[in-house]
């Protein structure tokens, strides 16, 4: 089955407004013949409104992301985001569980569980990430982290709730390493997710679902990481930053 491509950029803790602006321009000018690969870029939560505002008004197909939410609707939560904040400021994604945020403010599978519950309850794609680390990969446990990752993270819903979820695998070992997974070990892994997903829920689901690759994607590699069949398309970290640079992911030759 032919799965529409999704080529997300995840800016991090990078950028200025009028720097985001700029690259979110420039990046919308490029794309602009491109019809058959959807795109997201995620900028930090001061650029969204802005960012999504100059490309709703150069009727761009870039879609824009958020790199994270809270659970709650709303409350005295000091410093959070609701996803009702988020759609109202213009965001169609947001990145779920990335593992900067699992290792360095301790979120739980149970917090990426409510967010992705929050994101579906708004209306908002979910990109739910998992990943082992290079401890459990070498302890050969890496089915076991996902297991337990996509058990509690998706835990409580029903398969017509997941219809927009999108899952990352993003190895722990891989990101921002300058290492990547060789083409076939991201087949195997996304091939048991997508098998993983089939027996919680349902095939058409599962089928229908798209997984992408993140960990060190770039220009140089993107090709032979789309050639697989399980795999749907990459979360890019750093190479996303510069326009120039990450049109040469999203223009990948499959």
């Amino acid at each position: 089955m032919k799965r529409t491509p999704l080529i997300a950029g995840n800016w991090k803790m990078f950028k200025t407004c009028s720097e985001a602006v700029e690259t979110a321009k420039r990046l919308a000018e490029l794309a602009q013949k491109i019809t058959h690969i959807d795109i997201m870029i995620a900028p930090p939560f001061t650029s969204i409104a802005l960012v999504s505002e100059s490309l709703r008004n150069i009727n761009s197909r870039v879609d824009v992301g958020a790199q994270n939410l809270f659970y709650k609707k709303e409350g005295a939560y000091t410093g959070e985001i609701s996803a009702n904040m988020l759609k109202s400021a213009g965001v169609r994604y947001v990145i779920i569980g990335h593992s900067e945020r699992r290792q360095y403010f301790g979120e739980t599978d149970e917090d990426i569980c409510r967010k992705v519950r929050a994101s579906v309850e708004s209306n908002i794609f979910p990109i739910m990430c998992i990943g082992e680390t290079e401890t459990e990969k070498k302890e050969e446990k890496t089915l076991y982290v996902l297991d337990k990752q996509i058990e509690n993270g998706l835990k409580g819903f029903r398969s017509d709730e997941l219809a927009t979820l999108v899952i990352a695998y993003e190895p722990v070992w891989a990101i921002g390493t300058g290492n990547t997974a060789t083409p076939e070990q991201a087949e195997e892994v996304h091939k048991y997710i997508r098998s993983k997903i089939g027996k919680m829920f349902d095939f058409s689901l599962a089928e229908n679902m798209r997984i992408l690759y993140g960990g060190s994607v770039k220009p140089d590699n993107i090709s032979e990481l789309m050639s697989h069949q399980n795999v749907d398309g990459a979360l890019v970290g750093g190479a996303s930053l510069d326009a120039d640079n990450f049109i040469k992911i999203v223009n990948f030759n499959k």
